[in-house]
């Protein structure tokens, strides 16, 4: 693609080289969700073998994806996200925010969602979606001082269940905004509720995009026996495409709860979270049931 000149030193032409292609912004998309081998990308953009090789031989001229060599007879590779490519992540969610907010929605800036909107439809397809492999973010590790940063599982390999609840953030002002008021009050009822979720074997996990320093201060603080995620870098945000909002000067996740069994896969979703206690106890309910399938009953 040719410039003009005055286009080689501005950050948002060369950005526009990569981003600037409806299909390069697809694959990318597809390859945060997990989707790094060539078919299964054919699959969920529906693009023709000649454009998709296409379009992946350039991503990797750009530097924004690198081939892996998974099979050699014959030959096959994966498509991963580079350190540039994992700095893009960031860009789609915001680009997915604009599209829910102006494109999708009426420009109201909320924390929650409307049970017609595309928000809750992602959110409700969830289930039956495996979580993508080698999910670390760095978390909290206990509430001890140096003890914030450590890389951490998604998803903890031994747990027969697990249920990870994304939250906008702990000590900020919400004002006006729908929805965001309540992370404080959500994470002491998981406090208050360990021992249940622990005895019944099912792990928990916190997420925010706020940093781990800010996590870890808030977790020190509550005395929290579960880990938080930081997904500052929004890598679960970009894999799941999970609603966001912009508050108090960043994108931030709307509260959500996944029921994920020992696969990885998600079984349930609540979304959007309005009755925050009722929530903590339905998640207990649905996790147990996927630990102790007796326990099962007609409402899961």
């Amino acid at each position: 693609m040719r410039m003009h000149n005055a286009d080689e030193t501005c950050g948002v032409a060369q950005a526009a080289l990569v981003l600037g292609d409806w299909w390069n912004v697809l694959v990318l998309r597809e390859v945060a969700r997990g989707h790094v081998r060539f078919d299964a990308l054919a699959a969920e953009i529906g693009l023709s073998r000649k454009v998709l090789t296409e379009r992946l031989g350039g991503l990797v001229a750009q530097g924004v994806l690198r081939r892996a060599l998974y099979q050699r007879r014959p030959v096959r590779y994966e498509y991963l996200l580079t350190d540039a490519g994992t700095a893009l992540l960031p860009v789609l969610v915001a680009m997915q925010d604009w599209g829910d907010r102006w494109a999708l929605g009426d420009g109201t800036l909320t924390a929650t969602a409307e049970a017609d909107g595309a928000e809750h439809a992602r959110v409700h397809a969830l289930p039956g979606t495996r979580l993508p492999e080698g999910l670390d973010l760095p978390g909290t590790v206990g509430t001890g001082p140096g003890t914030e940063g450590a890389d951490l599982p998604l998803i903890p390999p031994d747990a027969p269940a697990t249920v990870l609840f994304a939250y906008p953030g702990t000590g900020v002002e919400w004002g006006p905004i729908p929805g965001a008021a309540g992370c404080t009050l959500e994470n002491r009822l998981f406090r208050d509720a360990w021992p249940d979720f622990h005895r019944a074997g099912v792990a928990v996990r916190g997420t925010s995009t706020q940093l781990p320093y800010e996590q870890q201060e808030f977790a020190r603080a509550e005395q929290l026996p579960y880990p938080l995620l930081s997904d500052a870098a929004h890598q679960l945000a970009a894999a799941l495409r999970l609603p966001v909002f912009r508050g108090a000067g960043r994108l931030r996740h709307k509260r959500l709860i996944l029921v994920v069994d020992a696969e990885r896969t998600v079984r349930h979703t609540l979304f959007p979270v309005t009755d925050i206690p009722h929530a903590v106890e339905e998640s207990l309910r649905l996790a147990t049931a996927l630990r102790n399938p007796v326990a099962r009953d007609d409402r899961s």
